[in-house]
């Protein structure tokens, strides 16, 4: 295998800095990396990253000594055909780990072209903690750090407001940018940095409310052979993604003429409003997953492919999305479909193992968030109930029983919830089991015995699922 680096694949670092990205993992390389390489090729955008960590105690070196590079791997279904393609990323310039090199990493502010700033701390890390202080040493939160470079922007550029930055979190939180921009204003108060910074963060800094999605598994061990055949490179940070990709953005108009979808083919939305796009992705993708998980299970299955490919199991999950899922929706049914066309895609691809157990941890919860508001809308909209998600409801509370005929479920739940459906799986009594379920309030979001004929339902579907 020849060694990664820029001589032997003859690539340059002469592009200008424009982002500080916090983040190191997978998803960040395999996805807003990625885009950035492509619109460095296809649309003029001329600007390098520079990584910071947010975990780790210690920089990479088989990373360093890749010079940065990486390849990403692209396999899966896309419109029905099959894509395997493999992209040498070449947009990173630098890493840092700012709890070892503080001043370095608040030197990156002085950078003249830095323009963005994009983050993947997960959700756990955006937090803001009373125990950072004095910014004077290394903020221990990922908000904390960011305040730390944009109130170092600002001395820098004295205060510029045409110098300001805008912060693209992809952190999978509601309201992630405003959630984000309100830590900052906590810390420059808790620091008691001068007002003119305040005035200055909200003049000229933008943070933007956004929505990501693509599943990007990470480095491929089991397929070391193959990636090595197809590139003749030794990549020890490689990573393997789905060939689908969505971004969308809250943010000024001005970043459409920085993606170019039209030139570059990257799914990259800036919208005004949010919502329309968080609600098709709760309830269409994870609301099938979370619709299929217990059904599926207790019918043997254990991955999303096997179940939508299984003639019942899939069956079952195609009409649940395409006749009781979008008609529930008030949103453009044409692209309701075509966005459900490529959810069913990417459930089959065949690159990717997604076990339904994973899918299942804290079920109750997502089912009130994913599937229940469309169980409630169908119910509104039509007079009656949704046959499917009714048998999938009702296969969520067999589920919590905990075991199948052949096997115990290992089940991942709050304490509460387990106790809970522990406690009422001891009767036998479906009609008790399926009342006390419905009246947990604070499952559910509401008394779900208010709801005509539910509760029938749900009895009647459990006898047939216990046989």
């Amino acid at each position: 295998m020849k060694t990664l680096d820029r001589k032997t694949t003859g690539t340059t670092v002469d592009r200008p800095l424009r982002v500080v990205q916090f983040g190191t993992g997978n998803f960040l390389r395999g996805f807003a990396d990625w885009m950035v390489d492509i619109l460095n090729e296809k649309a003029d955008f001329n600007g390098s990253i520079h990584l910071v960590q947010t975990k780790g105690q210690q920089v990479p070196e088989s990373f360093v000594g890749q010079d940065y590079l990486y390849h990403v791997w692209l396999r899966g279904f896309a419109k029905g055909e099959t894509i395997d393609q493999m992209r040498l990323v070449s947009c990173v310039a630098g890493i840092n780990n700012p709890e070892l090199d503080y001043s370095g990493f608040l030197d990156l502010a002085a950078q003249p072209e830095l323009k963005y700033v994009i983050s993947n701390a997960t959700e756990a890390g955006v937090y803001f903690d009373l125990k950072d202080a004095d910014f004077a040493q290394c903020p221990k939160a990922f908000p904390g750090k960011l305040t730390a470079l944009l109130y170092a922007r600002f001395l820098h550029v004295a205060g510029d407001v045409a110098k300001g930055l805008v912060i693209l979190p992809c952190e999978l939180i509601s309201n992630n940018g405003d959630t984000l921009h309100d830590m900052v204003v906590s810390y420059a108060y808790l620091w008691q940095l001068t007002p003119k910074f305040l005035a200055w963060l909200e003049a000229s800094c933008i943070f933007c409310n956004t929505l990501v999605d693509r599943i990007v598994p990470g480095y491929p061990k089991e397929e070391i052979v193959e990636l090595e055949s197809k590139t003749e490179f030794r990549d020890d940070w490689a990573v393997v993604a789905e060939p689908y990709h969505f971004w969308a953005i809250q943010g000024p108009e001005f970043l459409k003429d920085v993606f170019q979808t039209e030139k570059t083919g990257l799914e990259v939305h800036i919208v005004d409003d949010l919502t329309g796009f968080q609600t098709r992705k709760v309830r269409i993708l994870n609301g099938a997953h979370t619709a299929m998980v217990p059904h599926a299970y207790l019918a043997g299955l254990r991955t999303v492919r096997e179940a939508v490919e299984d003639l019942i199991m899939g069956k079952i999950v195609r009409e649940l999305v395409f006749h009781e899922i979008i008609p529930s929706m008030d949103l453009p049914k044409e692209e309701l479909h075509a966005y459900a066309a490529a959810v069913f895609d990417r459930f089959r691809n065949p690159f990717i193992r997604h076990e339904l157990i994973s899918i299942a941890l804290n079920s109750v919860s997502k089912f009130r968030v994913r599937v229940l508001p469309s169980i409630l809308s169908y119910h509104e909209k039509t007079g009656s109930l949704p046959p499917n998600l009714m048998r999938s409801f009702a296969a969520l509370l067999f589920f919590y029983s905990g075991k199948t005929s052949q096997e115990p479920i290992p089940l991942k739940d709050t304490a509460e919830v387990l106790q809970f459906f522990a406690q009422i799986w001891q009767s036998d009594n479906l009609e008790m089991i399926v009342e006390k379920a419905l009246r947990q309030v604070d499952f559910w979001g509401q008394d779900l015995r208010e709801i005509p004929g539910l509760q029938e339902a749900l009895v009647q579907e459990l006898e047939v699922l216990q046989g």
